[in-house]
């Protein structure tokens, strides 16, 4: 099939790494313009921008893909379907209603529609996720689902070694669902679950919660977003690696006495194993205490 591409983050440029290298090579990409990012402010292109440059794919970053502009440029393409992953912006009419558009979506729809749902489905302890292909209408994420795939979540899976995983099923399941155009089956409301963009309030470690809440929080939200604990000061101390002891301090003190930092929680305690004081690299929870104790 002629395809166009919509996508953004690194999620969708790995999904549009594969699609280039099957038959429905796409006849044009677009995402998202440049922004500042980083501490410096520097524009930077999203992830989607820099692979499409890379293979040489027609490119594109309108401000709004639903400008006339961006719309007569879709039609040059001259597209079968349009395909769609992680795009970061609403997708509205007169576009939803040109072509057929298939969004990936990293879960098992109805199960976490929305923003985040490889984060959500660590967080919530569940034990697999997959991704869906689903063909794209007006409600959120609640079009008919033209195929899907499992896969387990390990109990010590973090966002990026799931993501990497969930990255190689939803492209192989989009060029899967090109080749044989199966069905669409409208998803059971009933059964509907929403995740929404993690907040900045969550990445704080609450030690008012469970000691095994928090570290799938630790897990759910590294390397990408990072959760921290709050230091004596209101100083942030990034958590990249976490594990459950059966106990520990009392909640809410945090431990600097042992071999690795430790925070009383409601239910047990959290040792951080791998911890990034601000501005610093992550470091190990021992080297940590060893270089406050100097």
């Amino acid at each position: 099939m002629r395809t166009v591409y919509l996508g953004t983050s690194e999620f969708a440029a790995a999904v549009l790494r594969r699609l280039a290298q099957s038959p429905h090579r796409p006849a044009l990409v677009l995402t998202r313009p440049d922004r500042p990012r980083g501490r410096g402010r520097k524009l930077a292109s999203p992830p989607v921008a820099g692979v499409a440059r890379e293979l040489g794919l027609k490119l594109g970053q309108p401000d709004s893909v639903n400008d006339q502009a961006a719309i007569r440029r879709i039609a040059a393409a001259r597209p079968d379907v349009v395909c769609v992953c992680a795009f970061g912006a609403l997708i509205t009419e007169p576009l939803l209603s040109l072509y057929p558009i298939l969004n990936v979506h990293p879960s098992l729809l109805p199960r976490w529609r929305g923003a985040a749902p490889i984060e959500r489905a660590i967080m919530s302890g569940d034990e697999r996720t997959g991704v869906s292909i689903m063909r794209m209408g007006e409600g959120f994420d609640n079009g008919p689902v033209c195929a899907q795939a499992s896969e387990p979540i390990a109990p010590d899976d973090t966002y990026g070694t799931l993501a990497a995983r969930l990255e190689e099923l939803g492209a192989a399941l989009l060029v899967r669902t090109l080749d044989e155009s199966p069905p669409c089956t409208p998803q059971n409301e009933v059964l509907a679950t929403y995740a929404a963009k993690i907040g900045p309030g969550e990445r704080e470690l609450d030690p008012e919660r469970p000691a095994a809440e928090l570290e799938r929080t630790v897990r759910a939200l590294t390397p990408h977003i990072g959760a921290h604990v709050l230091l004596t000061g209101g100083e942030r101390l990034g958590v990249r690696a976490a594990r459950v002891l059966p106990d520990g301090p009392p909640a809410g003190r945090l431990s600097l006495e042992g071999l690795r930092p430790v925070l009383g929680c409601a239910d047990g305690a959290l040792e951080l194993v791998q911890v990034q004081p601000p501005g610093r690299r992550p470091m190990t929870g021992e080297d940590y205490l060893r270089g406050r104790r100097r």
